[in-house]
């Protein structure tokens, strides 16, 4: 499927300690994939006991790997932001340690994550804000804290223009795409592939990249194929490249 849309590289995130080692197997049978692991903030009063260890041990275990997907939420019912930046605290300090990017998580925490950052260690590396939610207004000082943004196909709905005017006036140099499979599908009218989940609700996938792809590029008034050049040195330039075959990691 990936080769078909000539993706290159595409950044593999595991959410909870249990789906760490899954991600680990499918990294080891897809070159184009790079592992990242992390604790999802809905999930972080699930960790374990010594769990900065094992995350300390599978990144050692995994160079090319990144730290994500960690965050904040307060969207999340029951959320308990404390324990969620305090869990934060932890994987921003390796991801300054070893030196890895960070793909970051945040729901209506803004300025909770702001606050977090300023006095949080600088990642020489950088970090994602996946599918940027947050004001125009922050932007700049999150670029010169290191933050890239990217580009979900969920953006196309007609209600996300403001995600769309925030996007139309970013740097070329720190935006990127993602689908967040199986989250955050593209309206009808954009999905060339819809499918279902269990439940029979709308779900995304990774193939519908091409579609935020397309969609970035018309927010952005350029072809697809200029863009996707600089999506491409932009994502070399935070998570680096695969190598060519991570079978015997």
């Amino acid at each position: 499927m990936f080769a078909t849309l000539r993706v290159q590289a595409a950044v593999i995130n595991g959410t909870t300690e249990e789906d760490w080692p899954e991600v680990v197997a499918f990294c080891r049978e897809h070159a184009w994939a790079i592992p990242s692991f992390g604790l999802h903030p809905w999930f972080v009063g699930q960790r374990s006991p010594g769990w900065q260890g094992r995350l300390a041990a599978i990144l050692d275990e995994h160079p090319t790997a990144a730290i994500g997907e960690v965050g904040v939420d307060r969207w999340i019912e029951g959320h308990d932001l404390g324990d969620q930046l305090e869990a934060l605290a932890d994987e921003w300090a390796l991801a300054a340690e070893k030196n890895r990017p960070v793909t970051v998580h945040c729901l209506r925490a803004w300025g909770a994550l702001m606050d977090f950052a300023r006095a949080a260690p600088a990642l020489p590396r950088g970090f994602l804000l996946h599918a940027y939610g947050g004001p125009r207004e922050m932007t700049d000082e999150w670029i010169e804290r290191g933050a890239y943004f990217s580009f979900p196909p969920y953006f196309l709905h007609e209600r996300k223009a403001a995600q769309r005017d925030v996007f139309a006036h970013l740097p070329l140099d720190r935006l990127l795409i993602e689908t967040d499979a199986p989250s955050m599908w593209p309206p009808p009218e954009r999905n060339p592939r819809p499918i279902l989940d269990d439940l029979g609700e709308p779900a995304n996938h990774p193939a519908n990249l091409d579609v935020a792809l397309a969609g970035l590029a018309e927010v952005r008034g350029m072809p697809m194929d200029e863009l996707a050049a600089v999506t491409n040195e932009n994502f070399a330039r935070l998570f680096g490249a695969p190598p060519t075959d991570q079978r015997g990691a």
